[in-house]
């Protein structure tokens, strides 16, 4: 049986992978929250069922598919240039890809660093997309003024 020491060892380990788990996923839920609900393709609330074990290997996929598409269609709405079609897929499906097959020697170091690159890029559309709300309210105010789409009289 196992001594103390090493539920302590377990116990650490375990709190190592949990937290940032836990903090990426308020990431990936924020993001979504940030996101305009007629662009989310996902509700911010399902990126939690990446904590199933098993049913996250397929979850993950979706997951960053998602959000990619859920960026995509905000920065379109916001008017924020972007390069890609589907912002933060392609690293997001490195970090899926690794993260599956990490079992082979130097792709759980390629996991990790896919990981942190995927997060940060998350991070970075979050703040990009928070920084830009105004411009859907600017759209509006200039297409009163320049267009006169102005609101029409009541006919009693």
């Amino acid at each position: 049986m196992p001594g103390s020491g090493e539920f302590v060892f377990l116990f650490l380990g375990l709190l190592i992978i949990l937290i940032p788990g836990i903090f990426f996923l308020l990431t990936l839920q924020k993001t979504l929250n940030t996101v305009s609900p007629e662009n989310r393709k996902m509700e911010p609330s399902n990126v939690w069922l990446m904590f199933i074990p098993l049913f996250n290997i397929v979850w993950q996929f979706i997951v960053v598919d998602k959000i990619s598409q859920s960026i995509s269609a905000e920065c379109n709405k916001l008017h924020i240039p972007v390069t890609e079609s589907k912002p933060t897929y392609n690293i997001g499906l490195a970090w899926n890809i690794c993260n599956i097959v990490s079992f082979i020697p130097f792709v759980g170091f390629a996991a990790l660093v896919t990981f942190i690159l995927y997060w940060v890029k998350v991070s970075e559309f979050k703040n990009l997309m928070i920084a830009n709300k105004g411009n859907v309210i600017l759209e509006d105010a200039e297409r009163n003024i320049f267009h006169g789409d102005k609101p029409q009289p009541s006919s009693f």
